[in-house]
């Protein structure tokens, strides 16, 4: 064999481990315990505690949204989301946070929702202004 075949399968080999590395730790969640420990964003995933309710008045703060929400090791933590209420929040089924933890509140940057669907199953990404769009995570 070639040394340039040589140097050019070593390049390949070193490139594909590169990009594997990139994207070994990006679809991983983490719980409320992990995201009070980290300084960092974090997504956590979980369901909505109905029972506790939720608190959105559009008159008097259109831009407060808070509820309580259970992680996957369950335990249960409020939830703020500077921003409008979701729109068909009451009907999701989980719940993809991403932001964080505060004391013992999780201040969300962003929330995603997992809403039934006879067809699809897919997160939908809220934004800020409470428009729904399909998350792409790229």
């Amino acid at each position: 064999m070639r040394k340039s075949a040589i140097v050019g399968l070593i390049t390949i080999a070193i490139c594909i481990g590169f990009l594997v590395s990139l994207n070994a730790d990006t679809d991983t969640y983490s719980n409320f315990t992990e995201a009070a420990s980290s300084n960092k964003e974090e997504h956590v995933m979980g369901y909505w505690e109905k029972s506790k309710g939720m608190h959105y008045d559009a008159v008097k703060d259109p831009n407060h949204f808070s509820f309580f929400m259970k992680d996957e090791k369950g335990k249960v933590k409020k939830v703020v989301l500077s921003g409008t209420k979701p729109q068909d929040f009451e009907r999701s089924e989980k719940i993809v946070l991403i932001g964080k933890m505060n004391n013992d509140t999780f201040y969300a940057s962003k929330i995603l929702m997992k809403c039934p669907s006879k067809y699809n199953d897919n997160l939908v990404e809220v934004q800020k202004d409470g428009q729904v769009k399909p998350y792409n995570k790229s």
